[in-house]
């Protein structure tokens, strides 16, 4: 028979034991990644000393991306290592017909070609600098070794004119980030020295692929007309707003069949505006940000998305419905180009007795504007030397007002190759908008004054 006082001793001791049990807990917890929280055990890719694997083979670990209007980086292998090389210098780039600069850029191009990698790739990427000025190459949003992280002065000594750097690492994550220097980026990366990276999956599920992957770098330019470089200096009043450093109608279509799904990777590098990047037609999710993969349970539906300078966003959708849609940045002065800036207002205003008496003087002279913009760019009105109207494109009904951060998403159920621009979209019966008719205003009571 149990006593008081042994019940009592017990109680004690058990629950001392009890107090211990949990002490030790805590601390165990305390002790451990803090993953109890949900939250992750690294957010910078952990270890740099893993070992890398070997180097992921296009068409068989990975499908290649697409850069419209650009290209890839080439590589080989090098005792295991994907080797790269990158050379900054002055590019001769043409933005749109009747619009060309004096950039800086890679490889000769503006912007420099997309680097492709896999996930646990070793990479060696040397850079070497053929400008007059000092550089450096930052790996922006890439887990690598602090001293190769591409910092001028801080992380690195600068890439003099003529020196060739090696910059190695192993990418330990996968996704979509950018390249760009860090090193005077305010007038480098004005002038077109940026390019985008693409790193696939080591092992991606085997239910999930897109048939399309495309990559897309926005940007923004000061070009003052008559004059063939960038200006550096400008803050405020970007005029020419591009996709891949082109302008449409220079910008090339993306080309889809019906059923595709696509994954259009869009990077901002641009120097102070963000982008709000629409789709025509379709809705998407944003399946990635330059931080990682968003989880399915955390994407939602957008037909547009906000694409914050210095940042990446992946979108992903089903291109079910036939025809050429329209992507583009929703700021309306987006897609445009210099001759819609600096123009006064003149909404309104009869310039009839203007004109002529201004004629007499300037013989050329036409007041613009008085109805709005959207005639300006089939006017064929003289232009000053390199520079382009507000620029669009003959369409196949009317002028497309278009230009700057403008594309299409052409979408086919038929397709000879993806390669190939299937020209313009011929519509079913009855599916395009048109003048009504006196029977139709008739029948449903639509009265026009």
């Amino acid at each position: 028979m149990t006593t008081r006082r042994e019940l009592l001793t017990t109680g004690a001791a058990l629950g001392g034991g009890a107090l211990l049990a949990a002490t030790a807990e805590r601390r165990a917890q305390a002790a451990q990644p803090s993953t109890a929280r949900g939250w992750e055990r690294s957010y910078s890719g952990g270890s740099p000393n893993r070992p890398h694997l070997a180097p992921g083979r296009p068409g068989k670990d990975y499908q290649p991306i697409e850069t419209p209007n650009g290209t890839t980086l080439p590589w080989k292998v090098v005792d295991g290592v994907k080797v790269y090389h990158l050379l900054a210098e002055e590019v001769d780039h043409e933005f749109a017909p009747g619009l060309k600069a004096k950039c800086w850029g890679y490889n000769g191009r503006v912007h420099g070609p997309t680097i492709e990698a896999v996930e646990g790739d070793r990479v060696r990427i040397y850079v070497t600098n053929k400008i007059k000025a000092p550089t450096t190459v930052h790996w922006h949003g890439v887990f690598l070794p602090n001293g190769m992280d591409g910092v001028g002065g801080l992380t690195q000594k600068l890439i003099q004119p003529g020196e060739t750097f090696k910059y190695e690492f192993t990418f330990r994550q996968h996704g979509t980030f950018m390249y760009h220097p860090h090193h005077d980026e305010m007038t480098q990366m004005a002038l077109g020295m940026l390019g985008m990276i693409v790193v696939h999956p080591r092992r991606p599920a085997a239910t999930y692929r897109v048939d399309r992957d495309f990559v897309i770098l926005l940007s923004e330019w000061k070009m003052t007309p008559g004059v063939l470089r960038p200006d550096p200096n400008e803050m405020t009043d970007f005029n020419v707003l591009t996709m891949n450093a082109k302008v449409f109608p220079a910008t090339a279509p993306l080309v889809c069949k019906t059923g595709d799904r696509v994954r259009i990777r869009i990077g901002n590098l641009s120097a102070m505006d963000h982008h709000p990047i629409h789709l025509h037609g379709h809705y998407f999710k944003v399946t990635a940000t330059d931080g990682g993969t968003v989880p399915e349970g955390g994407q939602w539906p957008e037909t547009t998305v906000l694409v914050p300078v210095g940042s990446t966003r992946d979108l992903e959708f089903i291109t079910d419905a036939p025809g050429d849609w329209a992507l583009h940045c929703h700021m309306t002065h987006h897609v445009m180009n210099q001759m819609g800036h600096n123009i006064p207002n003149s909404i309104g205003i009869d310039p009839k007795k203007l004109d002529p008496k201004v004629q007499k003087v300037l013989p050329a002279y036409m007041t613009m504007g008085q109805t709005g913009m959207g005639d300006m760019g089939e006017m064929g009105m003289p232009a000053p030397k390199n520079s382009i109207p507000m620029v669009g494109a003959a369409g196949p009904f009317d002028y497309i007002s278009m230009g700057g951060m403008f594309t299409l998403v052409k979408t086919r159920d038929h397709l000879d190759s993806y390669d190939k621009d299937p020209g313009w979209y011929e519509h079913p019966a009855g599916t395009v908008a048109s003048v009504a008719d006196r029977a139709d205003l008739a029948r449903d009571g639509v009265k026009v004054s």
